[in-house]
């Protein structure tokens, strides 16, 4: 554990080589494939609402079942994930809603302890709350950040108290407390699991096995049935998925 907790307050992850919008990513699989007719959700539902925690770490919006598995691995103080998140998390969701796609966030950390904050309070209440918490945190990246750089001392300082109080201090310090209560998480919740020690390590374990076991160098990285494809916008990547049968 303090291994790992070590590094959720470390300068960013080097190990990982990780960078924000690097264009360092596999070439994509052949992906073509006949169109997919349109998988209908439980009764009174729409698979957009359908969420939960998978093993390796992610959250999972969709049709567990749906033939085409999509999988994003992002930071959420990623400028070009918040891009991607800003033109494509919509449109993103229709083709979830079809029952062809399912959709995958996991949060890669790579910038240590505001990320690790960040994706602990987006993961404060349900699953089906995460992927629309972050997408928040995307859509007000640049205030968010900008408090952040304002605020870096008093948040460094934080980040030198005791493992159960520096997450919850750190937030605070930069108005996180308050951005999340106006979006349905309360102070108390938030509180609790910034606390949340456990939580934290596994947040940073999975962030060094993502780039270590995993091999992922930068984010977006977005995979689909576990082939890594040469995208990290929308425009780029709707293509991939109607070729692939997602029309």
């Amino acid at each position: 554990m303090i291994r790992s907790l070590r590094f959720a307050i470390a300068a960013p992850l080097a190990l990982a080589l990780a960078a924000c919008g690097s264009s360092d990513t596999a070439e994509s699989a052949d992906l073509e494939g006949d169109a997919i007719a349109a998988i209908s959700a439980p009764a009174g539902t729409q698979w957009r609402d359908v969420a939960e925690e998978t093993a390796e770490g992610g959250t999972l919006v969709g049709n567990p079942d749906a033939p085409l598995k999509l999988v994003e691995y992002g930071s959420l103080t990623c400028p070009t994930c918040a891009r991607f998140s800003v033109e494509g998390s919509e449109p993103l969701m229709e083709y979830v809603d079809s029952g062809r796609v399912s959709f995958e966030l996991r949060q890669f950390a790579i910038h240590g302890p505001i990320d690790i904050t960040l994706g602990r309070l987006t993961k404060c209440g349900a699953a089906e709350s995460v992927i629309p918490l972050s997408d928040q945190v995307w859509a007000n990246l640049e205030t968010i950040m900008g408090s952040y750089q304002a605020n870096a001392d008093a948040f460094s300082q934080a980040m030198e108290q005791p493992i159960e109080q520096r997450f919850v201090t750190g937030a605070q310090q930069i108005g996180l407390l308050d951005f999340f209560a106006a979006r349905g998480i309360s102070e108390d919740q938030a509180r609790t699991c910034l606390a949340d020690t456990a939580a934290i390590e596994k947040a940073a374990e999975f962030t060094q096995r993502y780039g270590s076991e995993y091999d992922i160098a930068g984010t977006p990285t977005f995979q689909l049935n576990g082939n890594t494809v040469d995208a990290n916008t929308w425009s780029a990547l709707e293509p991939i998925l109607q070729r692939a049968g997602a029309r």
